[in-house]
């Protein structure tokens, strides 16, 4: 028997019913000298004494039972994984007993697999941790929050939802491993701030989540207070020095509210930080039912306006265009508009944001592209020639397509790309100057003027748009509407904008002129084009091509007694 036992590699031992160990084998001995002898007995002690020596808990006790069961042939094999600490450590070993002849005695073995109990926690780790930051991952969260809010008796909990305003030019401009370095950063920074009892966690991108457990309202705004002023001293990043700010939403589920979940807590938390970051950005918003039933206001809004493009609901005005020098209108812009069957006529401004937020801005543009085209088309061909004007969204120019989609518009028409000016906010363009600039000047090479819209509201630089090949520098309403004088700072902003513009070898228009002395000066100080409620409302296109005459026949009245 001592040579069959010896033969297995597992540390392997003989023991009779009452738990005396009758015959151990080589590996044995071997780990009983490696770990010492006040572990590990040898032949003559008690296995079972030994066990509760070890450890004496409810575990190894129903262990004891089972072999005994195993002895009396009750059971027909044991098997069972346990930890053994010592002096170098923790080894984990895979027990599996089997009885022996009718004697009762009972044959049992100790696999080491401590390898792979290693690795199922390391897996297991892991699986529930982000790998960049070593922060709790989303599941982990989710699992940590839902514990907390089953707790019996527990107080109010709230949870904290930070993005970080400008994540994305920094990893844009500076690259991804920097970006990954600002959110190893960000989390030590977090984790300075967190109380021992809370946890930190990272959703995913630039956005983290921390648990505060025992935390009211008020006490959760302070700590968010605390997290937004920890972006007060900048980052290193790489060398460069940046400096950002944070967006916090703060939603508590109080004391009492049994029914909440975690993902209500997180999704609530997630709308009061898209709150604070619409209101500005740098700032804290606590989550109220008032967001929620927005929220769920725009996903109805969302459902209707995708139903809305494939049903024909929408419809375009266009907003003539004057040419100064000519006192002509020389083309329109283009502006779409909802008629719903119950709400009416939408404006843009409730369904624009939506469109953006939803992923149906793109195919709302192609709607727009190929329904404006068509229009421009048919007044072409019955004598009315004017170049119509599309607003694109940033979020379509991302998606590289802008100049393949805009060509199949104009070739399903049969329009000249002459005929057509696309307009992109400034904002827009100075996210992706190279991208821009590519995109601009494709559209140019096929014949598509280009345009950047509100100039004047945003943050291009100079060598932005000194590179960027646009033909039309649009100056925004804010500065239009302070153009009272020749001497006023709106005045002088506009004429240099306008030289600017020259210089680049853009034209300027004017956008929102509602007077008769804003039109002049727009002209006097070198605007080419001009727009707003004073020349005329964007209108139906069955609309303007009745205005178009009588406003052909007012100029020239004007002419005549000029």
């Amino acid at each position: 028997m001592r040579a069959v036992l010896d033969a297995l590699p597992s540390p392997t031992t003989l023991i009779d019913a009452d738990g005396t160990i009758l015959l151990t084998n080589s590996a044995w001995d071997d780990m009983a000298d490696l770990l010492g002898s006040d572990l590990l007995v040898g032949v003559g002690g008690s296995y079972f004494a030994m066990a509760l020596h070890m450890q004496d808990d409810g575990t190894n006790r129903a262990l004891i039972a089972s072999l005994g069961e195993l002895s009396r042939g009750e059971r027909t094999s044991v098997s069972s994984d346990y930890a053994l600490p010592h002096a170098g450590g923790v080894t984990w070993f895979h027990l599996q007993a089997t009885r022996l002849r009718e004697a009762g005695h009972v044959v049992v073995t100790h696999t080491d697999v401590t390898s792979r109990v290693r690795a199922e926690r390391a897996s297991t780790w892991r699986s529930r941790h982000d790998p960049l930051t070593e922060l709790p991952n989303r599941a982990r969260l989710h699992e940590l929050i839902d514990t907390e809010l089953r707790r019996p008796g527990r107080p109010a909990v709230t949870v904290l939802f930070l993005d970080v305003d400008g994540f994305k030019e920094v990893n844009d401009s500076l690259g991804h491993e920097v970006g990954d370095d600002l959110l190893r950063q960000l989390a030590a920074r977090l984790i300075e701030r967190t109380r021992a009892e809370d946890a930190v966690g990272r959703l995913g991108g630039d956005e983290f989540v921390v648990l505060c457990t025992d935390c009211d309202v008020d006490g959760a705004e302070a700590l968010a207070e605390r997290f937004r002023t920890s972006f007060d001293r900048p980052f290193d990043l790489g060398g460069r020095v940046a400096r950002l700010t944070a967006s916090i939403g703060v939603a508590t589920a109080r004391e009492g509210d049994s029914d909440v979940r975690s993902t209500d807590l997180v999704r609530d938390a997630d709308l009061a930080m898209y709150a604070a970051k619409a209101a500005g950005r740098n700032g804290v918003r606590t989550f109220s039912s008032e967001l929620r039933s927005a929220a769920q206001y725009r996903l109805l809004v969302a459902a209707e306006l995708e139903e809305a493009i494939e049903t024909g609901q929408l419809v375009l005005h266009y907003q003539p265009v004057l040419h100064l020098p000519t006192g002509q209108v020389s083309g329109v812009e283009v502006l779409v508009r909802w008629e719903h069957p119950e709400r009416g006529l939408v404006p843009p401004m409730e369904f624009i944001p939506v469109a953006e937020q939803h992923g149906l801005i793109v195919p709302l543009t192609h709607w727009v592209l190929r329904t404006a085209t068509r229009q421009t088309a048919e007044w072409a061909r019955a004598g009315l020639t004017l170049i119509t004007g599309v607003n694109i969204s940033a979020s379509h120019f991302a998606t590289g397509t802008l100049v393949d989609d805009v060509a199949a518009a104009l070739a399903a028409a049969g329009l000249p790309p002459e005929q057509l000016i696309l307009e992109l906010t400034e904002t827009s363009v100075a996210e992706d100057p190279r991208g821009a600039a590519a995109q601009f000047a494709a559209l140019r090479v096929s014949g598509v003027e280009v345009s950047i819209d509100d100039f004047g509201c945003g943050y291009s630089s100079l060598s932005q748009l000194v590179s960027m090949p646009a033909g039309v520098l649009k100056i925004d309403r804010s500065l239009v509407n302070g153009l009272d004088d020749a001497s006023g700072q709106s005045a002088a902003a506009i004429a240099a904008v306008v030289s600017l513009g020259q210089a680049c070898g853009m034209r300027s228009l004017a956008e929102g002129v509602e007077t008769a002395g804003q039109l002049r000066m727009a002209a006097e100080l070198g605007c080419t084009f001009a727009q707003g409620y004073y020349i005329a409302r964007p209108m139906p296109a069955d609309q303007l091509e009745r205005w178009m005459p009588e406003h052909a026949r007012q100029r020239a009245v004007v002419a005549g007694r000029a």
